[in-house]
């Protein structure tokens, strides 16, 4: 059956409505089975050995010690995990970093790991092997490893995109460069530049639930992995090539998720959890510390951007450049990349030009996190086009008005813009309450824009309906934020019937076909488009069912509101049969009724965000305190807008955090100083204003409903709220996030100072 994505306007009964989540009363009283939930009979403990060096050669690994342990099953190092990635080198540097080679890289890397009987003898375990280290210089500040001084991390890497190539090697992976237009002679007919540099620190995309999984490895060659993850199909993928197995042989289950936020997208100890139970011959449960998920799973870069946005007395924008500097641990990335590609996403520009670095530095391997790239960027620039703004005498909302894209506008990385959301989401902000609320003393509002891409990618969903008329829907991309509710929702509107009667379930990869990882905000619009196009095909089963039942032709038989109904004149006597009366004789009219759909759902639909942030500075301290924020954003189409509103939510709490508290702390040694939640300060509920959010609805001609996703891109305008409403209420620029107190009351007191 063919299938129709564009957007066809219909009205709504299901989806746009608010019922309970499906998995809300497992979680409230304990039942959901998280990462660390799942046993095995005869399982081990399995347990890792971190490197307590930022960077050092490995000379030597003696594990006699712990393999004669008594109650140790099994005892890897790399050895244990050879190089089957057949050249492909970003397969390789997850090798590398899921167990060090050669080198240790960073501060956590895993040198070797254990599986025993019980905890205590595994912990007993790591402390007799012996590794001999020759120490190497480390850099973990990403402007100091660009320097052609620094230390060099990996001699293999010679930097991509520049003209010639060069001669030596470098930490600077790759130069990335988007734009149009002569940014020189822009900046000529500006009568107004504003030129700055920023800088971000890395921050953790802090989920409760630690990486957790168990493997079980069978004499047969086949496997199974349980495990918490964004997304199973990639990890049987990644897992499989890694230990040299057909990926057919290898069963991924998903766990339920206690948060990933881009940070479970990247296999970290599921590989060594596999190579254990390989090795021993029984499962292997393996669970990361929160010291360890902070020193070894994937945070987000640290930055140094430089922004120069110049503009005429009228507010025009005539050219905006930007130098992105971001940090991708000690293994290549695309951060910088896309950071330069969202930078000046939000603007209608005539000259720009974005030139992004990727820089190795020895910390843990960057990791996506909520618009991966992009906060950073908007950070920097959304605080320049404040200042510009201010400058010229303008209205920092009426400038941006007069600047931002539309339909039909050049993107700052090349695409020409659909229907988009930015203008209504700025005359939104324009017109709220929020923005005309007073001020006290010491308190200062600011409000910024975010741009995310949006992805949609390959997908596979089943529909069946049961002989009771109650529905299963089997869909492959994980719930990270509510989509089975939201699909069910879908699967209720198509067939007609009430969304009570659809229970939507994760199958895992031996079950369904293959599905995208769950990010880039695709898994509500990428399955719910899936689930469309199977519920269409289910009801043409349907049809043909109704048509058999009644004895007439299937054209005859359209199906509305969950019936199907004989049309015309001849058939006015037939009345109309529900689904359950169809499904209740599927066994004598041909058997079962399902829908299935496999497609790549294409046109995602960007999106676009304006958050207003009134912020409180103690100027004696250097203290801020959020007092109100508002996020509006579009989401295209709310399928469900409590769990729309709970995304902006989210984000916008999560940027508070990053914008105000949270980063990486290394000392001299390159060891990570604060690898806990009691020294890595997360926001907690008194940390936090109740968020106001108003949704709106721009449709995604490319889908049925026309949605958007919705997930990432309300994390990208917190940064730069914050610090336009930090700036105002200090009366100093702040251009290093996070803006703790100390910085603050730094920045502060240097303005006291200069004024004098």
């Amino acid at each position: 059956m063919n299938f129709d994505p564009r957007f066809s306007g219909r009205k709504f009964a299901s989806v746009g409505t608010r019922p309970i989540r499906p998995d809300g009363i497992d979680k409230v009283t304990g039942r959901a089975r998280y990462g660390a939930d799942f046993n095995m009979a005869g399982q081990l403990v399995g347990r890792v050995l971190r490197s307590p060096h930022a960077h050092a050669r490995i000379v030597k690994i003696d594990t006699s010690k712990a393999e004669k342990l008594a109650g140790v099953k099994a005892v890897i190092t790399a050895a244990d995990l050879p190089d089957l990635t057949d050249g492909d080198a970003a397969m390789y540097d997850v090798l590398d970093n899921c167990m060090a080679r050669t080198k240790a890289l960073y501060d956590g890397h895993a040198v070797a790991a254990v599986a025993a009987i019980d905890a205590r003898t595994a912990r007993q375990a790591l402390k007799l092997i012996e590794v001999e280290y020759e120490l190497l210089p480390h850099v973990t500040d990403v402007d100091e490893a660009a320097k052609h001084t620094a230390p060099l991390i990996n001699d293999a890497i010679f930097t991509e995109g520049l003209e010639e190539k060069p001669v030596k090697p470098s930490n600077v992976t790759k130069r990335s460069q988007f734009g149009h237009g002569d940014v020189h002679q822009g900046f000529g007919q500006a009568d107004f530049i504003v030129e700055r540099s920023f800088k971000t620190e890395q921050t953790h995309q802090g989920y409760i639930e630690p990486h957790a999984c168990v493997a079980n490895f069978s004499s047969d060659g086949t496997a199974d992995l349980w495990v918490c993850t964004q997304g199973h199909f990639v990890y049987r993928q990644h897992c499989a090539q890694l230990l040299g197995m057909e990926a057919s042989k290898l069963r991924v289950t998903s766990s339920e998720i206690g948060g990933g936020f881009g940070g479970k997208t990247h296999v970290w100890a599921e590989p060594v959890a596999l190579a254990l139970s390989r090795k021993a011959g029984r499962p292997v449960k393996l669970v990361m510390t929160r010291d360890e998920v902070f020193r070894a799973s994937g945070p987000t870069s640290a930055t140094s951007i430089d922004v120069k946005i110049g503009a005429r007395k009228d507010g025009t924008i005539t050219a905006a450049e930007a130098t992105l500097r971001y940090s991708c641990g000690p293994y290549a990335g695309s951060w910088a990349e896309i950071g330069a590609m969202t930078a000046f996403a939000c603007y209608k520009l005539d000259n720009v030009k974005t030139v992004g670095y990727e820089v190795l530095v020895n910390r843990p391997k960057t990791a996506a996190y909520r618009a991966p790239s992009a906060p950073m960027a908007a950070f920097a620039v959304e605080s320049a086009v404040d200042e510009l703004a201010k400058k010229i005498g303008m209205d920092p909302v009426d400038f941006r008005i007069r600047n931002a894209a539309q339909e039909g506008t050049r993107s700052s990385y090349g695409p020409v813009y659909g229907p988009i959301g930015i203008g209504p989401t700025l005359e939104a902000v324009k017109s709220h309450p929020h923005m005309k609320a007073p001020l006290g003393k010491n308190q200062g509002r600011g409000m910024a824009c975010g741009f995310w891409f949006n992805f949609g990618g390959q997908t596979c969903t089943d529909l069946n309906i049961g002989m009771d008329g109650s529905v299963s829907l089997a869909v492959g991309t994980v719930d990270v934020g509510g989509s089975r509710a939201s699909l069910s929702l879908v699967a209720a509107e198509e067939l007609g019937i009430d969304y009570s009667q659809v229970k939507a379930i994760v199958a895992d990869t031996s079950s369904l076909g293959y599905n995208d990882m769950t990010d880039g905000s695709r898994g509500t619009f990428s399955s719910s488009m899936a689930t469309i196009s199977a519920a269409r095909n289910a009801i043409k089963i349907l049809r043909e069912r109704a048509a058999q039942m009644w004895d007439i032709a299937v054209d005859d038989v359209v199906w509305e509101k969950g019936h199907a109904i004989a049309k015309g004149e001849k058939h006015g006597n037939l009345g109309k049969l529900s689904l359950k009366e169809i499904a209740v004789e599927s066994g004598k009219t041909g058997g079962p009724i399902a829908g299935h759909s496999e497609l790549v759902a294409d046109g995602a639909g960007v999106s676009f965000a304006t958050h207003i942030c009134d912020i409180e500075v103690d100027p004696d301290t250097g203290a801020a305190r959020v007092i109100r924020y508002t996020v509006v954003q579009d989401a295209g189409k709310a399928v469900h807008p409590t769990y729309v509103e709970g995304q902006y939510q989210g984000g916008a709490a999560q940027g508070i955090g990053w914008a105000l508290n949270e980063e990486y702390i290394y000392g001299k040694d390159g060891r990570l100083q604060n690898a806990g939640f009691l020294d890595y300060r997360i926001p907690v509920c008194s940390d936090l204003p109740m968020i106001d959010t108003q949704i709106l609805e721009i449709p995604n001609p490319n889908h049925p409903y026309g949605v958007r996703g919705v997930g990432e891109t309300s994390i990208v305008p917190p940064l730069a709220a914050i610090a336009n409403a930090v700036s105002n209420a200090a009366g100093v620029r702040m251009t290093h996030i996070p803006m703790s107190p100390p910085r603050i009351l730094a920045a502060i007191e240097a303005e006291r100072e200069w004024s004098k």
